[in-house]
């Protein structure tokens, strides 16, 4: 993970072509196996989305997502915006994935943008979401390889 404390940054190569990670990224019922299952997503600039994650009352977290997609180019960059549904509170937060061809597979650059630094909240769920973020990522691997 960076030092920038205002985001997290994680770097992971995959041993197959962009074409089959992109498809993993952008395809509801393989992302439900990697990630968590999506309401409403498609890979479409405006389109908003749900998913839904175990609740953590203790950081102010309601476990409802609600994103939005901010940016797509295929097979090469996604990006959408990530808030609890809950919440009256905007994160700010940015999630992208951004892909490229390396040797024989893919490397993928992932960023969680929009820490606040000087939220307490913030600063725990940078904390917690950075290993969660790199499970995830961990068990992309696998999705991808049985896709």
């Amino acid at each position: 993970m960076t030092d920038d404390i205002t985001r997290i940054e994680l770097d992971h190569y995959y041993p197959y072509p962009p074409e089959k990670v992109w498809r993993a990224l952008i395809t509801p019922e393989l992302m439900g196996q990697w990630m968590m299952q999506p309401i409403g997503f498609e890979p479409v600039v405006g389109t908003v989305f749900e998913m839904k994650t175990q609740p953590m009352p203790g950081q102010n977290f309601s476990g409802d997502i609600r994103g939005e997609v901010l940016e797509v180019i295929a097979p090469q960059l996604l990006s959408v915006s990530w808030n609890d549904a809950n919440s009256d509170r905007p994160t700010g937060w940015v999630i992208s994935w951004s892909l490229r061809p390396e040797g024989h597979g893919t490397r993928i650059l992932f960023s969680h943008s929009g820490f606040d630094p000087e939220d307490p909240d913030m600063r725990r769920a940078r904390n917690i979401m950075g290993g969660g973020w790199q499970r995830m990522l961990d068990r992309l691997e696998s999705v991808i390889a049985a896709a």
